[in-house]
């Protein structure tokens, strides 16, 4: 199985997957469709797109986006130098991100990054791990800028960090005016914009209503997909449990016409949208606003869950050979810790987590808060070490 969270692991999805990618046969309009299902583009992934579905019920959000990510640079790879050659895909994606993040706006730590660097560094996107919980619904959705970017990159090798910028640029104008013509604005309507605020990389997100004539900017966007992932941003920002008033629909008819898309497709788009969250709505934080803690402790857990099934051997190895550490966990079974055994504890736990890879998590700025779920999943690891203490 691919774990995202150790080193090798594109090179692993390479080896598993040699007959197993999608091919769009120059369909860019196809490959496109596939990333909308697949919910990459709404920032919450609910598959990959390969012809056999990847097993990924032990794989976190983030790592599923890490595979996704990854797959869908590929394939745009595939369809622009109509090659299959993983190393020179590697070197350019490679070249692309190191662009990206030039000197002076550098998130690696080192001068020649590699892939899974890269793409590690653009899925983290918030250092507190509350706070990357609660917005990476937004962050993520943008993550589809990357592969417009790279296929730009590949077919005129220019830097991409401008074409990059200006597309940010024209996302936020494009959304800011959606949500002011929404005439009846709802809840969600405030937090898009703080999770757009904590999202952009390049510009600052504003509230600026623009005349529908404004639309010609969107113009220089030519490409089908381009446009589609505006009208679906658009359309992200117009969405409502409610249909669509006159005045909201007349906006995204004139943002079609004056894209040259089809009229349908806002219609397509709307539909996607609506399905996409009515089916995942549970799931998405965007949609959990109500009680980010809750919303925070219920994601946590699961995370936490599949990190601790999947590494559930190495991690009860490194517990027994930790005898005071699992002393003072049977211990705390039945009585509370002094301040100077739960340093203790602490510390030890969080040496383990730096033997395993997939547990770094826990290392994170705010990853403390994870550590009481951790603890409560350890007893099941150690049954005997906590039935022998509530014997005694």
């Amino acid at each position: 199985m691919i774990n995202p969270s150790a080193n090798g692991w594109i090179k692993k999805f390479f080896s598993e997957n040699k007959s197993n990618y999608k091919e769009y046969n120059n369909d860019l309009l196809a490959f496109y469709h596939d990333v909308r299902t697949s919910g990459f583009i709404y920032g919450y992934v609910i598959r990959v797109n390969l012809i056999k579905q990847l097993d990924t019920k032990l794989l976190s959000s983030d790592e599923i986006t890490k595979i996704a990510l990854l797959n869908s640079l590929f394939s745009v790879f595939k369809l622009v130098t109509k090659t299959e050659d993983e190393k020179v895909f590697n070197e350019k994606a490679i070249e692309f991100y190191t662009f990206l993040y030039q000197k002076g706006n550098s998130l690696f730590s080192k001068s020649k990054p590699n892939l899974e660097e890269c793409i590690a560094t653009r899925i983290q996107t918030n250092e507190n791990v509350f706070a990357k919980n609660f917005s990476h619904i937004i962050t993520n959705a943008l993550l589809f800028m990357d592969i417009l970017a790279f296929q730009k990159y590949l077919e005129t090798f220019d830097n991409p960090l401008n074409y990059l910028k200006k597309l940010e640029e024209s996302t936020i104008v494009l959304v800011s005016n959606a949500l002011s013509v929404k005439e009846n604005p709802s809840q969600y309507d405030n937090l898009l914009v703080k999770l757009f605020e904590n999202s952009v990389r390049y510009t600052k997100f504003y509230r600026k209503q623009v005349e529908v004539a404004d639309l010609e900017q969107f113009e220089k966007f030519d490409s089908i997909i381009e446009k589609l992932y505006l009208l679906d941003l658009a359309t992200m920002a117009m969405w409502s449990d409610d249909e669509l008033s006159i005045i909201e629909k007349d906006y995204l008819h004139k943002f079609c016409s004056e894209l040259h898309i089809e009229e349908n497709e806002y219609v397509i788009s709307l539909n996607n949208i609506d399905t996409y969250i009515k089916q995942y709505r549970n799931e998405i934080p965007y949609f959990n606003y109500s009680n980010p803690v809750k919303h925070f402790y219920e994601q946590s857990n699961k995370t936490v869950t599949k990190l601790i099934t999947r590494n559930g051997k190495r991690l009860t190895k490194e517990l027994k050979e930790s005898k005071e550490l699992v002393r003072l966990l049977a211990k705390s079974a039945t009585t509370d810790l002094d301040k100077e055994e739960k340093k203790k504890v602490k510390k030890q736990l969080l040496d383990i987590c730096k033997t395993i890879p997939s547990l770094t998590i826990f290392l994170l700025p705010g990853g403390g808060l994870l550590l009481p779920i951790l603890i409560k999943y350890i007893p099941q690891l150690l049954p005997s070490a906590f039935n022998e203490n509530l014997e005694e």
